[in-house]
């Protein structure tokens, strides 16, 4: 019964993402959905990219947490359209609170929007929201055992950032052995180490963001 009803409610789901996918198709924008646990550095890192890319791209941001709008807060300064999403206690956003959120938030306009999911690795990693690709944030305080321990958001994502690279000489953390479990896990998968203090990183991060624009603005 619980697998059953699990199964309706991903495919209710999937139904709006997929209304969700025409909107930004026909605005030709490219949506990113960043998932990641909490204190990963979700916020830090779509500051990195909106700091690279706001004089050349039009950029917004939907932010998701259980409470509070510092998160937004942070993103607003920086200028870009930003909304925040409070899930009063829930574990992830789902398609329905993207449509909702869609109605007041002139998504028309963007290039580029990111999605920041509420901090979590399990919850969010099912359930679409209409972006074009999931980008899993680690950051290397957690420990290198991530994707094998939680491997079903690194199979949906398409890109892993391993944040917070300047902390590996402080830290019991393989890089090798991360990305190489990853790997196992997703072949496909894009792997960029990055440093929101040191900027390691965060011309690699931008241009893998602006030639997945350049792909949906060829598509036209």
């Amino acid at each position: 019964m619980e697998i059953k009803v699990l199964t309706d409610i991903l495919e209710a789901n999937d139904a709006i993402a997929e209304q969700n996918r025409k909107k930004f198709d026909e605005s030709n924008v490219v949506v990113f959905n960043l998932i990641g646990s909490p204190g990963a550095g979700k916020t830090s890192i779509i500051e990195v990219a909106i700091r690279k890319l706001k004089k050349k791209y039009r950029i917004g941001v939907i932010e998701g947490d259980i409470e509070t709008s510092r998160d937004a807060e942070r993103i607003a300064k920086l200028g870009v359209e930003t909304l925040q999403i409070n899930t009063q206690g829930g574990c992830h956003l789902d398609a329905n609170m993207i449509a909702s959120a869609l109605t007041g938030f002139p998504y028309q306009s963007l290039d580029l929007l990111f999605i920041e999911n509420v901090g979590n690795l399990v919850c969010p990693a099912d359930y679409a929201l209409g972006e074009d690709a999931k980008i899993v944030v680690i950051s290397v305080p957690e420990g290198h055992d991530k994707p094998a321990k939680y491997p079903v958001i690194f199979r949906n994502a398409s890109l892993m950032l391993l944040n917070k690279m300047d902390l590996v000489p402080y830290c019991d953390f393989d890089v090798e052995a991360m990305k190489q479990d990853a790997l196992n896990v997703n072949p496909d998968l894009d792997v960029i180490g990055i440093s929101c203090t040191t900027g390691e990183g965060a011309e690699e991060w931008a241009a893998w963001l602006t030639e997945r624009i350049k792909r949906r603005k060829s598509r036209g």
